[in-house]
């Protein structure tokens, strides 16, 4: 596995400016912007890009126009910016169900508003007990954490390192221009037969980011995601076609495993997420036991006057600030869910619902972020156990389907904003922690730019319903922005209250899972260095296989430099020996920056293929062998070989 930078950049006996108007300032306007960028493209097809490392690298070039600026800052408009494409996830993945279930006919400020910036300010409380547990003690590695601080330590510091970074940031730019604008080549190479009775399918993403995923988590995390999809689509997807038959309408072999992937076998990855979920915060809960503890211990002592040791790379929000806000959080929140049911008990319920599950997800969604990274975190995934759990306890005290599903959703919506914010703020405080940052501060930023990106959601998808239409066609919108989470969630909690859904799937998950913490409970009693994290696997289950394999190939990079370097007896603490971790840092980052640029012209044309002059070529062998130099350009990166153009 690749480790990151020993000890902080900054020391913690060194006090630089952190939080100062100007970088607020920014943090909040790019938080809106990513924001609202992030809300089209989810809504359009169905994913959002990671802001942490853009936002960086913009904050770095705006900063340097003034006279003092330092890496703390860049970091603070970072941890700022990052919540708005963050928060963008949890809204469009949830609130757009509710015009699509018929519950709201439109998308009503306050409720959005109400929803979004408490939802992500709950996510920001839960992660600050967690941070100990996970990003501290825990061997997580938060691949895209760490790239961002690899970004900024470069900027800041310059030399060799720079070189590598931009190189492999112009080839990861490149690369997403190519296949996701110019649309030259295909993003994904895909084989897939019907066999038997059967199909069999190979599939993988042609992204360098996914690959500088893998390489940053190393072969171990990335064999286990990459075995999970193993067990959907070369196990799960099999079975269930040679007992069940195809679906109806599909051809193809490839659609008819994408199908089933969506319906029902993806369903086994949400019950092994539910069970792990719970198994993994019972194993870290000592960690937030204590970290609460001390947080209450440190608070005390400062009331009295007592001197605490506290360094500052370690200072967290006060707890009592943290129970406080949480409450407050909660009271508005029981006021819409009110306006909804209509019952005061009922909306009880759900308040109380509300904040069990946004803990055990704001858990399970930064333990998967610091396993695969923001980007690669499936929320979909949280959001749709939360929508289940809620319906289930919802239908068992009498709520109907009249408003039932709505009641659903609003749960599943805060909860879904909780875990992304939660997951994007440990990345942001893993980063925090290699460059020297203080917690505290990034903590009131985090929720400084929640704030931010909240005020504009409504408005943002406002405009978009009255230009696209969401979800439901319509006669003035036949073709509307297709919304596939937030499908999925109406389609979710209606089918609780009314059938259809693949609960056997559900269950299998669940036994699965189980087996699994089994298996790794074994492996940890005979000492084994191969562990099966649950949610490793269940992670994969759920993502589709062209993503873990992607992600498997930089962990097999990684391993191979590694193997290499050890041969040739290499100094692991030579300067060399982080190339690799910045040339992946740089795939990274140069495809997501054009990732966000690509927002701009899709939005103003409505097009995806707005940029695509030459046509669109379905091919992917350009792609094929584009990725394959560039894992070969990663390879000699992190072996300490010199790269050349």
């Amino acid at each position: 596995m690749t480790a990151p930078p020993r000890g902080p950049y900054i020391d913690a006996s060194t006090s630089l400016p952190e939080i100062t108007v100007k970088a607020a300032v920014l943090g909040a306007l790019l938080s809106m912007v990513l924001g609202a960028a992030n809300a089209y493209l989810g809504l359009f097809a169905g994913l959002t890009v990671s802001a942490s490392i853009p936002a960086a690298v913009v904050s770095m070039a705006v900063l340097r126009l003034f006279r003092r600026s330092n890496i703390l800052e860049n970091n603070i408009v970072q941890t700022a910016a990052s919540a708005g494409e963050s928060l963008a996830a949890g809204i469009i993945f949830t609130v757009p169900a509710l015009v699509i279930l018929g519950a709201w006919q439109e998308f009503q400020y306050w409720d959005v508003t109400i929803v979004g910036a408490l939802g992500g300010i709950i996510g920001v409380m839960f992660t600050i007990p967690l941070r100990r547990a996970l990003v501290v003690e825990s061997p997580l590695t938060f691949p895209e954490g760490v790239a961002t601080a690899e970004v900024l330590i470069t900027g800041d510091r310059g030399g060799a390192g720079v070189t590598y970074l931009a190189a492999a940031g112009a080839a990861g730019a490149l690369f997403k221009l190519g296949a996701s604008g110019l649309r030259v080549w295909s993003e994904l190479f895909e084989w897939a037969r019907f066999a038997g009775g059967s199909l069999v399918y190979v599939g993988v993403n042609l992204s360098p980011a996914l690959v500088g995923v893998g390489f940053i988590v190393g072969l171990h995390v990335a064999t286990l995601v990459f075995l999970g999809g193993v067990l959907n689509w070369w196990v799960a997807i099999p079975l269930v076609v040679a007992s069940s038959g195809l679906p109806p309408g599909v051809e193809s072999a490839a659609d008819a495993a994408g199908v089933i992937w969506s319906t029902r076998t993806r369903y086994i990855g949400v019950g092994a997420m539910i069970i792990g979920g719970i198994w993994t915060l019972g194993k870290v809960r000592r960690s937030i036991v204590d970290g609460i503890r001390s947080g209450l211990e440190v608070y005390r002592r400062t009331r009295a006057g007592g001197v605490t040791t506290i360094p500052r790379t370690e200072r967290d929000a006060p707890m009592p600030w943290v129970g406080a806000a949480v409450a407050a959080s909660a009271v508005p929140l029981y006021v819409v869910f009110e306006a909804a049911v209509g019952s005061h008990a009922v909306a009880l319920a759900m308040a109380g619902l509300m904040l069990v599950a946004g803990f055990l997800f704001s858990a399970v969604a930064g333990y998967m972020a610091g396993l695969v990274g923001s980007s690669n975190n499936p929320l979909s995934g949280v959001t749709i156990a939360t929508v289940l759990s809620s319906a289930l306890l919802l239908s068992l005290l009498g709520t109907g389907s009249a408003v039932g599903p709505a009641a659903a959703i609003l749960i599943g919506a805060v909860v879904a904003c909780a875990g992304a914010i939660a997951g994007d703020n440990l990345q942001d405080l893993k980063a925090g922690q290699i460059v020297g940052a203080t917690p505290f501060r990034q903590q009131i930023m985090q929720v400084v730019g929640v704030c931010a990106a909240s005020v504009v959601m409504a408005p943002v998808l406002t405009l978009l319903m009255t230009a696209y239409g969401i979800g439901v066609p319509t006669a003035a919108h036949p073709a509307p922005l297709a919304a596939p989470q937030a499908t999925l969630m109406a389609a979710v909690a209606g089918g609780v209250f009314g059938g259809g859904l693949p609960w056997d799937m559900v269950g299998w998950g669940a036994a699965l899972g189980a087996g699994i913490i089994l298996l790794d409970v074994w492996l940890e009693r005979r000492g084994a260095a191969f562990r099966t994290p649950v949610l490793a696997v269940a992670v994969g289950i759920y993502l589709p296989l062209e993503l873990s394999t992607a992600i498997f190939l930089g962990g097999l990079v990684a391993f191979a430099a590694a193997r290499t370097r050890a041969r040739r007896r290499a100094d692991p603490d030579a300067p060399d020996a982080q190339h690799g971790l910045l040339f992946a840092a740089g795939l990274i980052t140069g495809e997501a920056l054009v990732g966000i640029l690509l927002a701009v012209p899709i939005v103003v044309a409505g097009r995806a293929d707005v940029l695509s002059i030459f046509g669109t070529f379905d091919s992917a062998l350009p792609g094929v062998v584009l990725l394959c130099l560039v894992m070969y350009l990663l390879f000699r990166a992190a072996s300490g070989r010199a790269v050349r153009a």
